[in-house]
């Protein structure tokens, strides 16, 4: 996070220089972006209310057919603080990416709650049944046809070769938060424009959410932890492949379905397969870019978006961390997060308003700002 936070710098911008005047639409560009506004949202109005300025956004920027409005706080631009964001705005993603962490440290809490005293059966009790039911789905009903391959018998081939499992279980520990927080830096600056990049991080987030959920009111044991009778081995506490993910008061280890491995792998392959250009090419799209854009690129994004998710999947599987299923939902649930990644609107007043009460501009995102500067566009129509 600190090396994101380094790296997507407002490289121009001084902490120390006041600034006159601040551009109130351009920072508000981290929900919508500003090109996507019709040109009747450029009418924006304001009133006074209470003694304080309040902007009406836009036609555009509504949600469920209301538009929004809140406090101006470009009076704000001036303040320290504010200025340290706008030199580093990567910080919001921080910030958000630490909401999403405890709301996933919660979901252990929750569940313990919620059904350690119902009937006398532990979480633990149930999570396993609830494995134990997956597994008999997977390969003791129709559904079988689309399992060929067990889970167990995927890591038996690979415990009999412990030097690969060995890699596997530490591209599980190390890929699933530092390859994701090295993607969303990575995207946040080369996504053409922030409203790219937001439509990517709030699909990622809802898919969090929706997963959280499950983990909640759905405890699932991995494979590992089912008793020895099922024939899985709990390779990630070994000393050769130990993963720093199995332990700590806030990991939830009952949380198999579904997979945020797959969950977040998935959405990374859906970016990589968009700026393959295969996805405009699918619609009949035509695609300009007067930046040099090479066909060695656009394979390398194809072959990247087939690679990740399949590598994770069997990493997942191999690990025994994770059922076929789980990765299955992970799948529905990106689908579903991505089409209606735009609830999140809904939070914007209140986003807006902790701005205000802290005293801070919303800053001006860094992201495609090289593009920018170096006269470089990127089209899509």
């Amino acid at each position: 996070m600190l090396a994101s936070l380094w790296f997507n710098r407002h490289r121009s911008f001084r902490i120390s220089e006041k600034r006159q005047s601040s551009n109130l639409s351009s920072s508000s560009d981290d929900l919508v972006s500003t090109s996507d506004r019709d040109s009747s949202d450029d009418e924006s109005t304001s009133e006074l209310l209470g003694g304080e300025k309040r902007v009406w956004l836009g036609q555009r920027e509504t949600f469920g057919g209301i538009p929004m409005w809140h406090l101006d706080t470009s009076r704000f631009a001036n303040n320290i603080h504010s200025r340290i964001l706008q030199k580093f705005p990567f910080l919001v993603e921080m910030f958000y990416w630490a909401l999403n962490y405890v709301a996933y440290s919660m979901t252990k809490k929750v569940a313990a709650q919620m059904f350690a005293s119902r009937g006398g059966k532990e979480v633990a009790a149930l999570a396993q049944s609830h494995a134990i039911d997956i597994l008999t789905l997977e390969h003791d009903t129709i559904l079988s046809v689309f399992f060929p391959i067990t889970e167990v018998a995927v890591q038996g081939f690979f415990l009999q070769h412990q030097s690969i499992l060995s890699i596997l279980n530490q591209l599980y520990s190390l890929v699933h938060i530092p390859g994701t927080v090295a993607f969303l830096s990575w995207y946040y600056y080369v996504a053409p424009t922030h409203n790219a990049f937001t439509v990517v991080r709030r699909t990622m987030t809802l898919g969090n959410f929706a997963a959280f959920t499950v983990f909640a009111f759905y405890p699932c044991m991995p494979p590992r932890l089912l008793p020895k009778s099922f024939g899985f081995k709990d390779t990630v506490r070994q000393g050769n492949a130990e993963s720093v993910w199995v332990g700590g008061a806030n990991v939830n280890q009952l949380a198999a379905m579904p997979s945020l491995h797959f969950t977040y792998a998935f959405i990374v392959g859906c970016t990589f397969l968009y700026h393959s250009g295969l996805v405009a090419a699918l619609f009949g799209k035509r695609t300009r870019r007067s930046q040099r854009t090479t066909a060695i690129s656009k394979l390398l994004y194809a072959i990247g978006a087939i690679i990740y998710p399949a590598l994770v999947l069997l990493i997942i599987v191999a690990t025994a961390n994770h059922y076929y299923l789980d990765a299955v939902v992970a799948t529905i649930s990106v689908t579903i997060s991505f089409f209606s990644n735009r609830i999140w609107l809904i939070l914007q007043p209140l986003e807006l308003a902790l701005l205000w009460v802290l005293r801070l501009e919303k800053p001006v995102p860094t992201t495609g700002m090289h593009r920018q500067k170096s006269g470089r566009r990127h089209i899509i129509v």
